[in-house]
């Protein structure tokens, strides 16, 4: 007889949830770990808790989680805050649109000089760099 025909839909229930609970506590541990590296807590303190989640792993990381949940939590939305600001001024940078209207329309006043912008075409981009002011 196969294994499938003796393992009843119940026990199917009980290993999927198992299995989900094991990998959200393998989540919650490589999280605990990441903040503490991150954490501004002296080596010791670092080493302390390492130790200590290794040793007694529920009792340890529910311990940080209580002691440390709410730096954990500002440290993170402060690590947010930090790549959403390096993104948006990556975009500006690569978008060109980080400089002034005077360095814009120096730029242009160079192009249409040195010939790269006709007149019409020098007027509209005047124009469009002045309405955006």
């Amino acid at each position: 007889m196969t294994i499938a025909a003796t393992f009843g839909t119940g026990q199917v229930f009980w290993s999927i949830l198992w299995f989900f609970l094991f990998f959200l506590w393998i989540s919650l541990v490589i999280t605990v770990f990441g903040d503490i590296i991150r954490s501004d807590m002296s080596g010791w303190g670092k080493a302390l808790w390492t130790i200590g989640i290794i040793a007694v792993p529920f009792f340890g990381v529910f311990l940080y989680l209580i002691v440390n949940g709410a730096n954990m939590n500002q440290r993170a939305q402060s690590d947010a805050q930090a790549s959403a600001d390096a993104q948006a001024a990556y975009i500006r940078d690569v978008a060109g649109t980080g400089a002034s209207p005077a360095a814009q329309l120096g730029q242009l006043a160079d192009l249409h000089t040195a010939g790269k912008l006709s007149d019409d075409e020098y007027a509209a981009a005047k124009a469009q760099v002045v309405a955006s002011t």
